[in-house]
């Protein structure tokens, strides 16, 4: 990994993924990948980037040995570069699971703990009881996905990470909601928050605008798009980071708290 510095070096892949079509979705995004340039630390796809936010989730699960696991390996160890993003799983049950691949294909996974009940998600998937925070060099980053970004004590920072990392498929009628929460979570938590959407207009005809980003602690937008397929760009540095800490140090005022399971 070469994330031995302060400095993370990132891009944000904002698609629009074709329904129920894993191979071809696999075959746009490795297209993608090839073009994200090198020096990279991570790179990260939306939610459910090889079907869609989809609850067919019988239909489409794959299992950790099946394809997208197995290509997210390769991908990861062509590029020597972490590749994070999530798809459906089998797992004795159906998940929404993020999938944190790094070049060394030992993975390490999040399952969604929030559930878009209002699609129904909570009857098709299980929901997650852990939240992860991965490692990267010196940097640690909490994995989300979606509808988490909505509860604030589930992604509460205990000084225990750097980055909000957060996928999703957020579509376009709630566009301004993603947009201040995931500001909202950078602030609170004086961390970087990065978000990946999708664009475009899924098999249930739910339109997406993106708005993937990058937010410092101070919520500032250092990169952020809209409507587009792209690729973003964004370094984050881990000694700006800290000294703002330091000189702003809310994160000592912080209230204590448990979260049930």
């Amino acid at each position: 990994m070469r994330a031995v510095n302060s400095e993370l070096r990132i891009a944000l892949i904002q698609a629009s993924p074709r329904w129920h079509q894993p191979a071809a979705n696999r075959r746009t995004f490795e297209g993608m990948l090839q073009g994200v340039g090198e020096g990279l630390d991570l790179v990260v796809l939306p939610e459910m980037f090889s079907t869609g936010f989809t609850m067919s989730s019988g239909e489409v699960a794959e299992t950790m040995a099946g394809e997208t696991v197995s290509w997210l390996r390769e991908q990861a160890a062509d590029l020597g570069t972490t590749i994070a993003g999530s798809l459906v799983v089998r797992d004795g049950g159906c998940f929404n699971r993020l999938v944190w691949m790094p070049p060394n294909g030992r993975e390490t996974v999040y399952d969604k703990r929030h559930l878009f009940r209002m699609a129904g998600e909570h009857e098709h998937y299980a929901a997650g009881a852990e939240r992860v925070v991965v490692t990267i060099g010196p940097w640690r980053v909490c994995l989300c996905v979606c509808y988490d970004l909505r509860f604030p004590v589930w992604l509460r920072s205990c000084n225990d990470y750097d980055v909000l990392l957060c996928v999703a498929n957020w579509p376009a009628a709630r566009q301004s909601a993603w947009n201040v929460l995931l500001r909202a979570r950078a602030i609170e938590n004086q961390c970087y928050a990065v978000g990946v959407n999708r664009v475009g207009t899924d098999g249930n005809e739910v339109d997406y605008r993106g708005g993937s980003a990058v937010y410092d602690s101070d919520g500032n937008a250092l990169v952020e798009a809209f409507d587009d397929e792209l690729v973003l760009h964004e370094t984050l540095n881990l000694d700006e980071l800290n000294t703002y800490r330091e000189r702003f140090p809310a994160w000592r005022d912080a209230d204590e708290f448990e979260v049930s399971p």
